[in-house]
């Protein structure tokens, strides 16, 4: 009977060992090797899936982050809140009465009309400014969806990204759930070994 159960219990270490290293492994080969790796003899061709398919990964992405994470009439949108024109408004006011109060100082003669002058300009920019900074946004909006493609720029930046650091960007943001799919494997190697030693001194 303890001669049964060493089988079993080392038929199940195997077990776990080959499911551990084979998780281990299979992560390892996401991203390993970078470069194709051609082995002659078997005539095979060995790539890590992400190198391998790194510009197609990088245009699903692109086109998902445009459709589904950002659109440039949410990022318009942001903009063009009353708050923020009102913030740039005032600032505008602001920059205008600098620009109109220095030149006014370059004319001797309409530096008594200073204060006419500036108060007929501040209450051109704030009865007509809001709209016309409300259709500038909209227009520049419109440029931008022309001009701006975000699946574009996301494509370019991962296919631009060095693979090494790729990799351990995902290790970092995955690790817990990586390292438990290497420890899972050994767990379920094990409970097989188990298994696959009563099958063999049953049968």
């Amino acid at each position: 009977m303890a001669t049964i159960l060493i089988k079993i219990l080392i038929l199940a270490v195997i077990g776990s060992a080959i499911g551990y290293i084979t998780n281990v492994l299979a992560i390892k080969m996401l991203f390993r090797p970078y470069n194709e790796i051609k082995i002659p003899i078997l005539n095979v061709k060995l790539q890590g899936v992400i190198p391998k398919r790194q510009e197609d990964i990088a245009v699903s992405i692109g086109e998902t982050v445009e459709t589904e994470l950002i659109n440039l009439d949410d990022i318009i949108e942001q903009f063009a809140t009353e708050e923020r024109i009102e913030s740039l408004l005032k600032t505008i006011k602001v920059d205008f009465k600098k620009i109109i109060s220095n030149k006014i100082m370059e004319y001797p003669l309409l530096i008594g009309f200073k204060n006419i002058i500036i108060s007929y300009i501040d209450k051109a920019i704030e009865n007509e400014g809001k709209e016309k900074i409300r259709e500038m946004i909209v227009s520049l909006g419109e440029k931008a969806q022309e001009d701006i493609k975000i699946s574009k720029i996301v494509e370019e930046r991962i296919n631009s990204f060095d693979l090494s650091k790729l990799e351990a960007l995902a290790y970092e943001i995955a690790k817990k759930e990586l390292r438990y799919i290497e420890v899972l494997g050994g767990v379920l190697g094990f409970m097989i070994g188990i298994v696959q030693g009563i099958i063999v001194h049953l049968f």
